[in-house]
């Protein structure tokens, strides 16, 4: 397996913060905590670089609330400041273990997801039925069934 050098430091590095506060503020720009974290950034990245490279970065307790939308869930929700190091940390990983991942693996990588994974299994489900032209019943389209009752 090939090893990787200095990823730490590309983690802390100033410019990698940067990119990952702007991934974590994407459709979040109206959101008081970001204007708040945004209106002083270059000193909260430069704390947050600081925090980083001498091992003092301590992640900030979770929010807990309850959400109802249709079924009650209960989220734990990361300080905004935690969420740009997990994005910088991504930023330096995700290359790294995006190409050992299997092709069929749809779930939090980038031109994947569930639109993608159906379209596939429906590809996958017409190769096992023929097409369609198997003795069973026709299988509904798995677009149509609606995904909140298969959660």
């Amino acid at each position: 397996m090939k090893t990787y050098g200095n990823l730490y430091s590309q983690l802390c590095s100033y410019e990698n913060l940067e990119f990952a506060f702007n991934k974590a503020r994407k459709r979040k720009t109206t959101k008081e905590y970001v204007i708040e974290f945004e209106a002083d950034l270059e000193s909260n990245l430069m704390q947050l670089k600081q925090e980083l490279e001498t091992f003092s970065y301590r992640p900030a307790p979770l929010t807990l609330f309850t959400i109802r939308d249709p079924k009650t869930r209960r989220i734990s929700a990361s300080h905004f400041r935690d969420r740009v190091v997990h994005h910088a940390l991504c930023n330096v990983i995700e290359p790294i273990f995006d190409k050992n991942f299997i092709y069929d693996s749809f779930a939090n990588r980038k031109g994947k997801g569930t639109h993608a994974a159906i379209l596939r299994f429906e590809d996958f489900m017409r190769k096992v039925t023929q097409n369609g032209k198997r003795n069973s019943p026709p299988p509904k389209k798995l677009t149509e069934i609606r995904l909140s009752a298969m959660c």
